[in-house]
């Protein structure tokens, strides 16, 4: 009896193994990511946005995904008739979180640089953001000259980053932390004396300590886009189709009062190296 059943459990075992070589191979199916069809057909969006960035893109103290690209995201999804599904990311995992398909597409304060356009597809801007170098009000700092020996700050990955490594050179140490948050920690803690920080860093840096930081210098103006993976031309097309509706009907600027208490900056209708369309 023992070795009727043994024999039986091996070739059963086998049968099944038989069994499985012979059905077709399926891939691994990700979870997130995926054409604009298959969005639609999950009924939802997957949204990667900052995670703590005021007023751009952060959770409030209700758990929930806020700001400017949080409202706009929102709104895209709406478009769509899709719900919005947001996953918060640092500022150095934005493209990666993209290309490796844990999100559909970016509204993440992702600034337009033609180096970050070898590897995404933009959209035509929505947003514009004054980049700047921070520093104590008792400290001269007018240029990256004044940064010489100094300790700064910059957010890994930013534009900031790239500016000021490109401006200060080996003059100055140049420190890059996962995020804005961290950056601004670190210069009120003192592990740094000067940051490079966008046009709300005033804002935020005034309310951590009041009085004792100011913008010293611009770096640049910088404008944000939506980000796609290169080539996917139904995301593109899609969000370009929602940016112009939402410019010409006026919810942007009602996105932008609630946020940044301005008027929708006048965007570019082109940029060297940076294409707003899949060819």
């Amino acid at each position: 009896m023992m070795k009727s059943s043994m024999t039986f459990g091996r070739r059963s075992v086998l049968g099944l193994i038989a069994a499985a070589a012979a059905l077709p191979f399926m891939a691994p199916v990700d979870a997130a990511a995926g054409t604009l069809e298959e969005a639609k057909a999950k009924g939802k969006v997957v949204i990667g946005i900052q995670g703590d960035n005021s007023p751009w893109g952060f959770v409030n103290s209700s758990g929930v995904q806020d700001g400017l690209d949080a409202d706009i995201g929102k709104a895209f999804a709406k478009s769509l008739g899709l719900e919005a599904e947001f996953v918060p990311l640092a500022v150095a995992n934005r493209i990666p979180a993209l290309m490796t398909g844990k999100v559909d597409v970016l509204f993440a304060t992702m600034g337009m640089t033609p180096e970050r356009a070898k590897t995404i597809q933009y959209s035509q801007p929505y947003a514009g953001n004054v980049l700047s170098v921070y520093g104590p009000k008792d400290k001269k700092i007018a240029g990256f000259e004044d940064l010489k020996g100094l300790n700064v700050g910059v957010p890994k990955s930013s534009a900031m980053d790239t500016a000021i490594t490109a401006g200060a050179g080996d003059k100055a140490s140049i420190l890059r932390f996962d995020d804005d948050a961290a950056n601004i920690q670190a210069i009120v803690s003192g592990q740094v004396e000067a940051v490079g920080g966008n046009q709300f860093y005033g804002d935020r840096l005034n309310a951590a300590a009041s009085g004792k930081y100011e913008s010293k210098f611009d770096l640049t103006t910088l404008y944000n886009g939506a980000g796609t993976r290169p080539g996917e031309k139904d995301w593109n097309q899609a969000i370009n189709t929602f940016l112009e509706k939402i410019k010409a009907d006026g919810e942007l600027q009602a996105i932008y009062t609630k946020w940044m208490k301005r008027e929708v900056p006048k965007f570019p209708e082109s940029m060297p190296d940076v294409p707003f369309t899949v060819k």
